[in-house]
């Protein structure tokens, strides 16, 4: 039966399988962090606090505001006409706003130690003035992932709610993060944290990780009524 996520035994063999320390590193954090593929590769040192042990994600959205010189009222970026006083849309008042979220990480010992392996030999990359831990872009990273399950031999998985066949992807070693803290503790406390540590703005967007894959739901219900005959 097709599976929905990888179990722990199997990221190691997809960590086993990348050629290098710093693909080895991008897949750790995926899977032991629980992290976006976009979050991992903005990482810069300073966001590494080895004495805490943990690891700062930072989210900056920068968005435009359009206004109507003569009202100030918004604007869409296809408004012809203004809303406000009906004026034809020409030159246009602009704005930026930026939005900081930021939420820290608690980070494992095994993961830390790589961490500060990486950073000891040297591995970083300056791009526009940034020291980043990876210096690649996001193709480059799902190119990475879907190259080591290849290399390990690691099947496909299915989206549960889809039903569509995918590549091992950074996504998807997220979802097996999200998955595997579920199974240790799938408690309203656990998902509440679950949903601080992913970053999720709603609690139904992690309450979806209580869904298991078909194998073990099959396990479930072939023992429910073995149990029901004795």
């Amino acid at each position: 039966m097709a599976k929905t996520y990888l179990d722990p035994r199997e990221v190691g063999q997809l960590i086993q399988a990348a050629t290098n320390l710093r693909d080895r590193l991008l897949i750790q954090l995926l899977f032991h962090l629980g992290i976006r593929i976009t979050e991992a590769l903005l990482l810069e040192p300073e966001d590494i606090d080895f004495s805490q042990g943990t690891v700062s994600i930072v989210h900056l959205k920068r968005w435009v505001k359009l206004q109507c010189p003569a009202c100030l009222a918004s604007l869409g970026r296809s408004h012809i006409y203004c809303p406000g006083c009906g004026k034809m849309v020409g030159t246009v008042n602009t704005s930026t706003k930026e939005h900081r979220r930021q939420r820290v990480l608690p980070v494992d010992t095994e993961t830390l130690a790589m961490l500060g392996e990486f950073l000891d030999r040297g591995g970083l990359v300056v791009k526009k003035g940034e020291k980043l831990l990876f210096g690649i872009n996001r193709h480059r990273g799902w190119q990475i992932i879907k190259e080591a399950a290849e290399k390990a031999g690691l099947p496909k998985l299915v989206n549960p709610e889809t039903g569509r066949v995918h590549n091992v992807s950074p996504h998807r070693l997220r979802d097996s993060f999200a998955v595997n803290a579920v199974k240790h503790n799938d408690s309203g406390d656990g998902l509440r944290l679950l949903q601080e540590h992913l970053g999720h703005q709603s609690f139904n967007t992690t309450a979806k990780y209580r869904k298991v894959s078909g194998e073990e739901h099959r396990d479930w219900f072939n023992e429910l009524w073995k149990e029901g005959d004795e």
